[in-house]
């Protein structure tokens, strides 16, 4: 069915931990739906050992999916989040599709799907305007989530953490060698193209992450102070981190609309020493799933994705 292919190419431009692409669709039975499946085998226990940075990507290819499918006037009827363990043959949501009609809102988004790359690259220091910062509060609102942006102390307090948790997973020389495994110096259909890993901010003050545990190669002036925004959930199980997916995504894709580039600062999360602190003490909105630094500068490199057709689950109906 091509239109699935439609759907399915749109989800696998997503982000994911280490461009993984750890998912895997299928046709529901009735021919109304998509289901959707977390792929155990493209794991990174020793960073992801709960599986919450999979269930995370995973929902950003969900959100993909349903702003291709509005672009295609199928509107989202039901969306059923069913995590569980991440094993083959058992779906961790289920899109079902109302009848054909006008797309909504969501398909608005449809064009930034392809414009979507993380940027490590420096941003300048404009500041991002206070509209644009209340669309992308309102898109985390829409996934039943809570956007924080933060300001110059808390920000200065989650670097603080980021920096904490970078330096400990760069002494780690088992993490070291499984995010080695997905750097790729040859063309490939999923890692990190080194060419893409970006330089390390000469002044420190920005803790991008260190993909080789070698030190920066090269470095450059990065802005002063990073817009870091977080996005938190109300719970801390599998269906809040695919919220959190589908929340990141939607941000990522209203700031790729405004011409904003976005970065991940992932170390925090992946470390529990880290994490349970990266909840505002003064807020104390649910946990923090996501930091996004997001700012004005150059586009990032793209990653290579995986072929539609291994991404298709099962039988494909031909109609």
């Amino acid at each position: 069915m091509q239109e699935l292919r439609v759907l399915v190419a749109a989800a696998g431009a997503a982000p994911s931990l280490h461009n993984t692409q750890p998912w895997q669709f299928r046709a529901a039975d009735d021919g109304h739906g998509v289901l959707v499946f977390a792929d155990p085998g493209r794991a990174v226990p020793l960073a992801d050992p709960e599986g919450r940075g999979m269930l995370l990507s995973v929902g950003a290819a969900l959100f993909n999916l349903r702003v291709a499918a509005a672009r295609q006037g199928l509107p989202v009827d039901e969306l059923e989040l069913l995590p569980g363990p991440a094993e083959e043959g058992s779906p961790v949501a289920v899109v079902h599709f109302g009848p054909r009609g006008v797309p909504d809102e969501t398909a608005e988004l449809a064009d930034a799907i392809a414009l979507r790359h993380s940027s490590r690259e420096p941003f300048n220091n404009r500041d991002v305007p206070e509209a644009v910062i209340g669309e992308l509060i309102a898109a985390a609102a829409a996934e039943d989530t809570v956007l924080d942006p933060l300001e110059e102390a808390e920000a200065r307090r989650v670097l603080a953490l980021i920096a904490e948790a970078e330096a400990r997973i760069v002494a780690d020389a088992a993490r070291l060698a499984e995010t080695g495994s997905w750097l790729r110096g040859e063309p490939a259909a999923d890692g990190i193209p080194v060419a893409a890993l970006g330089p390390q901010d000469h002044e420190a003050r920005v803790p991008m992450r260190d993909f080789t545990g070698r030190g920066p190669a090269g470095s450059q002036r990065f802005e002063a102070l990073p817009q870091l925004l977080t996005i938190a959930t109300r719970g801390d199980t599998a269906a809040d981190w695919l919220r959190a997916g589908q929340a990141m995504e939607r941000v990522w894709l209203v700031a790729t609309a405004h011409g904003l580039r976005v970065s991940v600062l992932h170390q925090a999360v992946e470390l529990p020493e880290t994490r349970w602190r990266l909840r505002n003490p003064e807020s104390g909105v649910g946990t923090v799933q996501v930091v996004l630094r997001v700012g004005y500068g150059p586009p990032g490199a793209a990653t290579p994705r995986r072929e539609i057709d291994e991404l298709l689950h099962g039988p494909v109906p031909a109609t």
